[in-house]
């Protein structure tokens, strides 16, 4: 499923999550909108090298990053692996990938369509609030 964030549309993997697509799309704009701090959605992390990165980018706190180094430290790995498997959420912004960065800038971003880094820098001032 798609859904609008801004001027961005942003794939989610809905059968990842536990609630309906329309609690979804009401929670992302709900968020989008600055009117949500966080999503209150049942994800199910893969049983995977993805699904644990993802565990640990959910637990980053809003309005902080780590780096794809750190999470690679956490996880007994390397960056460029962390990396990749930010590329592969299939639950983007739900699962904050956004606060994933470069040691020396934003490093990449998967989420929506169009210009992604635009999105990934949007998304992070929106959390420094």
């Amino acid at each position: 499923m798609f859904v609008s964030v801004w001027d961005w549309q942003v794939e989610i993997d809905d059968a990842l999550v536990a609630e309906s697509p329309d609690e979804i799309r009401q929670q992302v704009g709900g968020y989008a909108a600055g009117e949500r701090r966080s999503f209150d959605l049942t994800v199910d992390y893969p049983d995977s090298f993805t699904g644990r990165v993802m565990a640990a980018m959910a637990d980053v706190p809003r309005g902080e990053t780590r780096t794809y180094g750190d999470i690679a430290d956490e996880l007994d790995t390397a960056p460029i692996a962390v990396g990749q498997a930010c590329g592969r959420n299939p639950v983007p912004l739900v699962v904050p990938c956004h606060r994933i960065v470069g040691a020396n800038g934003l490093g990449g971003y998967s989420g929506g369509r169009g210009e992604r880094l635009g999105l990934k820098k949007r998304l992070l001032d929106l959390e420094s609030d």
